[in-house]
């Protein structure tokens, strides 16, 4: 089962890129944690969800990098190029020169729609080459215009085309402190409408990040990449295949002792149902022990609320609204986000 990943703007090209550098790289070191077997059906595992296979051997990601304009593109495709262990395909992606930088609005309802035609061909073109799409994985920022405002408009129509594919978009949360002066609109805007298309959702906090780049990893200058590397690991080790001797995936249902406390969940579920574990043998990344746990719970409640009530004052006093009326975002549009999210907050708060 095929994964295409779709890295959007400038964030998501550049982590997309340290993604498939980390897988890459794990699937060329020296495992010395499992059997040989184990640890060719892991290789061919990985292979056949995130590369494709040339004649030369060198594997290719399967993805497309979107942006509005084409320096980092180009930058992606060259630092994947010069990596020597694997690359971008030379038809997989698209860009504009001219964009309207950090404006929601203009990225879903200018840039969105005057390319959908071109952007939808090249990923059919994409799921063509293979014989079984699993879904689709998307990279985008929250902050940014390209990545937040495009990415909900292709997630969209992603939904339309692919009804029956998996959709999961890795969001990449913006500093409490402030990126960008309308972060919290683009946030709001873009949270709203994924919510209503896509299957999930994986929150990246940059804050966090940054705090794992400072205090578990000592880094004392924290570089853009640091914080891009550690969220690649992360993501690494999510989309790790797991396998079984036979050579099919394994899935497992055994529940680590502090997750059978059905005090952890809602009343309406078994632990059982409720948390699911997948485990290999082999190692990611050269460790010989590491986990990753992804859960859907309240702890995003503070974040979000934060996020909306910034907007919301913003709003309230008509601040910058006329940068997204322009391009066709009414204030009845962010209305109508404000109270889908709202609902996100109070069904949390009822977990």
């Amino acid at each position: 089962m095929s994964i295409v990943t779709i890295q959007l703007g400038q964030c998501g090209n550049q982590i997309g890129y340290e993604v498939f550098d980390t897988l890459c790289r794990d699937l060329n070191s020296t495992q010395g944690f499992c059997s040989k077997k184990e640890n060719e059906l892991y290789e061919t595992s990985c292979k056949e969800h995130f590369f494709n296979e040339e004649k030369n051997g060198v594997p290719v990601a399967r993805a497309l990098l979107i942006d509005m304009e084409p320096k980092v593109i180009s930058q992606t495709l060259l630092k994947a190029a010069h990596s020597g262990r694997w690359k971008y395909g030379q038809h997989s992606h698209f860009c504009q020169k001219q964009g309207s930088g950090n404006n929601w609005a203009y990225g879903y309802s200018v840039h969105g729609p005057k390319h959908k035609e071109s952007i939808m061909n090249l990923i059919q073109k994409e799921v063509e080459k293979y014989d079984s799409l699993s879904g689709f994985s998307t990279i985008m920022s929250m902050a940014g215009g390209t990545g937040s405002g495009l990415g909900a408009f292709l997630t969209q129509n992603l939904r339309d085309t692919y009804p029956n594919s998996f959709i999961i978009n890795q969001i990449i949360w913006p500093y409490g402190t402030g990126e960008v002066i309308v972060q919290n609109y683009n946030s709001v805007l873009t949270l709203s409408h994924l919510y209503r298309s896509s299957d999930a959702l994986l929150v990246h906090e940059n804050d966090v990040v940054y705090k794992i780049c400072a205090k578990l990893m000592n880094i004392k200058q924290i570089s853009f990449r640091d914080i891009n590397q550690v969220i690649a690991h992360q993501l690494g080790s999510i989309f790790q295949p797991t396998y079984s001797s036979e050579g099919s995936f394994q899935y497992r249902r055994n529940l680590l002792g502090g997750f059978k406390d059905p005090a952890l969940y809602t009343s309406w579920l078994q632990p059982s149902d409720a948390f699911n574990e997948w485990r290999t043998q082999r190692a990611f990344n050269k460790y010989e022990k590491s986990a990753a746990l992804v859960s859907n719970s309240q702890f995003l409640l503070k974040p979000l609320d934060t996020i909306i009530g910034k907007a919301w004052n913003m709003f309230a006093s008509k601040a910058y609204v006329h940068q997204y009326t322009k391009f066709g975002i009414e204030e009845e549009d962010f209305l109508d986000s404000f109270t889908v999210l709202e609902q996100v907050l109070a069904n949390y708060c009822n977990l």
